[in-house]
């Protein structure tokens, strides 16, 4: 061993591929006091591209959330860093992270996390009136962006008189209405049936291709994961697996929007 040689801490990641917009590098997070602290994320590295669908995959405490929630800049790594469109998260204040989520990044949720008081034209257009567009002009936005998932004549329902179907998919209206970059979504389907979870999937993987969004799902369904062109698996806070697939492009049975 040459002795006069000092080792690197964290030995070079390869290079991030052209079109990555996003990047995870050595992202490590634990949780916890220092005298006892649970390792949830363990120095994951991962490149996401323009426009590609894409499945993180794991049991409960695998890390797969964490790792969402760490590249999507709601939670701040203890280590690593997270690069979007060559801009590092933890350079950024705190406000501007907020705006960055609202003007880049879409998000859609388990249980669609909508106001129950606001109609689904005002629940679409929200992020567009947080950024300070004139409410008139964000809610005609959001009525086009329904208009396009199927939900034209329900702009003023609210999420209490729609089906489950329904809601998911004003959520994913509500994601879609800045035009973000990437859209993450935490288990989509995870409180829908099997036909009605199949429709917003296929919705969802259609809309994000139509506008050039990058897709990543948080998913314990194989049948969800296969609508992404990449399935990445995750044990103990780490990759242990990545696969390309054909993305799904028809519904085995009858899709009915419930």
């Amino acid at each position: 061993m040459n002795t006069n040689q000092i080792p690197t801490a964290v030995p070079p990641a390869p290079p991030a591929p052209p079109s990555a917009i996003l990047q995870a590098r050595a992202l490590t997070k634990t949780y916890g006091q220092s005298s006892i602290q649970t390792l949830a994320l363990d120095g994951v590295d991962l490149s996401i591209q323009a426009g590609e669908s894409l499945a993180i995959m794991g049991p409960s405490g695998s890390g797969k959330t964490t790792l969402l929630h760490l590249l999507s800049g709601v939670l701040e790594p203890t280590a690593g860093s997270v690069t979007w469109c060559g801009k590092d998260l933890q350079s950024l204040k705190d406000a501007e992270r907020t705006r960055l989520r609202r003007s880049d990044f879409g998000f859609v949720f388990q249980s669609g996390q909508l106001l129950p008081e606001l109609p689904a034209e005002e629940n679409a257009a929200l992020p567009l009136m947080l950024g300070g567009m004139p409410r008139a002009q964000a809610v005609t936005a959001a009525r086009e962006q329904l208009r396009k998932l199927g939900l034209a004549g329900l702009e003023a329902r609210r999420p209490g008189e729609m089906s489950g179907g329904q809601a998911q998919r004003v959520a994913i209206a509500r994601a879609l209405v800045g035009q973000p970059g990437v859209i993450f979504a935490d288990e989509p389907t995870g409180a829908l049936d099997h036909a009605t979870g199949w429709d917003v999937m296929r919705v969802l993987h259609d809309s994000a291709a139509a506008t050039g969004a990058a897709l990543v799902v948080v998913t314990h369904n194989p049948e969800v994961a296969h609508w992404c062109s990449r399935t990445v698996s995750m044990a103990d806070g780490r990759v242990v697996a990545m696969a390309t697939q054909k993305p799904a492009v028809a519904q085995p049975t009858a899709a009915v929007l419930r």
